[in-house]
């Protein structure tokens, strides 16, 4: 079990907002339209107090919150577990075959070319990017009244930063054309398909399916039109990641990405570099709100290394504190709440019999909340950061071989933000407007993050 300090005594009297996880088990019917809401409705009250969870509805399936089963499954047997035909499925509309779903030999050429672009040199020449979204963000609350949706504000935040580190401001998708065509795909495509629970081949169409497709169709033509721009462009310094994929080879091969690979990756990096940071953020923010003498200390670490000014590069390493309101923020409500695999080959997983063609979930957020793993798993504490982590226990990253490309840039710059306005704001609860944790594809606060937010 992870090990951590001593808890003061008014947190362990609260406890931050959750998913309601039913007492029963769902039947057929009522399971799938819970899911329809909320993808997490899944869990039963078991798996918050169990290794695994095994069971069959249409097709056997194992949920897996045992550390050294995800480390089999995520790594030691990564290439027999890929990602499971419905979450393809639900995202293949949007992004095609990049990193974040091609699977086997071409995953492993995209990445070995897509390494290099994350290099520690090239984070460091773009987070100059992170320190003026910060100073932005904090700029736009300055004089505002009322309740803000702090939500609202960090996915705009994070998606400034993604698109100027991804491309020059002269080939930039549109903010307005990425956000609409992204929260309609989630809030359609996005959800999980009774026909693919039932098994239906993917001959038969999904309604949802095609409405997605259209909604991103704006998005990709946008895309495109940045690639082509940034080939015939002159290359500037520092190289936006569009450059450093245009340029990006396989080492081995020598192979270059397309311009459908360069669109596909570029739109996964769009989605996920500022959907993850957001989010991150957000829940950072309320947990700060919802424990003042949390944010108290943060603040004192932040305005120790800042004053007031904007946080860069060079002050991450000294915001240790705010980093781990962020880690913890990610173990209670991860972004990717639950991913699945698909067996490819019989296995063993503790005392559980995998068979080829078997759904395994993962879902980290049982993980992150499993009585089995953690102290006291449902309380908002940053200190359980503080000491080393068994590595399989926490995984709002991922881990093994598609361990996330961007988990050091993201991480980066939600250190650098939440720092810059801490240092300069007290953020409030408001009494009645606690985020609803809703997980369609991503762990979203439904109804937004509205924190009254106080100059100092």
């Amino acid at each position: 079990m992870v090990s951590q300090k001593p808890h003061n005594v008014t947190a362990r009297e609260r406890l931050p907002v959750a998913v309601p996880i039913a007492s029963k088990p769902r039947g057929f019917v009522k399971g799938v339209m819970a899911m329809q809401r909320n993808a997490l409705f899944v869990l039963p009250r078991i798996a918050f107090t169990q290794p695994i969870v095994s069971g069959k509805v249409v097709r056997r399936f194992h949920m897996v919150m045992d550390p050294e089963s995800l480390k089999r499954v995520l790594k030691d047997k990564a290439a027999d577990y890929p990602k499971s035909e419905e979450s393809q499925a639900m995202l293949r509309p949007a992004l095609g075959n990049g990193l974040f779903l091609a699977e086997g030999a071409h995953w492993r050429w995209q990445r070995r070319a897509a390494m290099p672009v994350f290099a520690p040199r090239n984070l460091t020449a773009l987070t100059p990017v992170m320190t003026e979204a910060a100073e932005a963000a904090a700029g736009r609350l300055v004089g505002r009244r009322g309740p803000v949706d702090l939500y609202q504000e960090m996915l705009r935040t994070a998606f400034e930063v993604i698109a100027a580190v991804s491309m020059s401001a002269d080939t930039a998708i549109p903010r307005d054309i990425a956000h609409r065509a992204i929260d309609r795909y989630l809030a359609t495509a996005g959800r999980a398909s009774v026909l693919d629970i039932l098994q239906v081949p993917n001959v038969v169409p999904r309604p949802t399916r095609i409405l997605g497709a259209a909604l991103v169709a704006d998005l990709k033509r946008a895309a495109d039109r940045a690639i082509e721009a940034r080939r015939a462009a002159v290359r500037e310094e520092p190289k936006p990641l569009l450059d450093l994929l245009i340029e990006a080879s396989d080492p081995e091969t020598g192979r270059e990405m397309t311009n459908e690979e360069l669109r596909d990756n570029l739109l996964s990096f769009l989605v996920a570099g500022h959907e993850t940071t957001a989010l991150a953020l957000s829940w950072s923010l309320y947990l700060c709100a919802f424990d003042e003498s949390v944010q108290d200390r943060a603040r004192e670490e932040a305005r120790a290394v800042l004053g007031t000014r904007a946080a860069e590069a060079e002050d991450v390493p000294k915001l240790g504190y705010v980093r781990q309101i962020i880690e913890e923020a990610m173990r209670l409500y991860p972004p990717a709440a639950m991913v699945s695999r698909t067996a490819t080959a019989p296995d063993m997983l503790r005392d559980r019999e995998i068979r080829a063609g078997d759904l395994v979930l993962l879902p980290f957020y049982a993980l992150h909340r499993n009585t089995c793993v953690w102290d006291r798993p449902d309380a908002f504490d940053p200190d359980r950061f503080a000491g080393d982590v068994d590595r399989y226990a926490y995984l709002p990253f991922g881990a093994g071989p598609r361990v996330c490309l961007g988990m050091g840039f993201a991480m980066q710059e939600a250190v650098i933000v939440l720092a810059t306005l801490l240092a300069r704001y007290r953020f409030r609860a408001v009494p009645g407007k606690e985020p609803d944790p809703v997980m369609i594809l991503s762990l979203r606060p439904d109804g937004g993050v509205w924190l009254e937010v106080e100059p100092l």
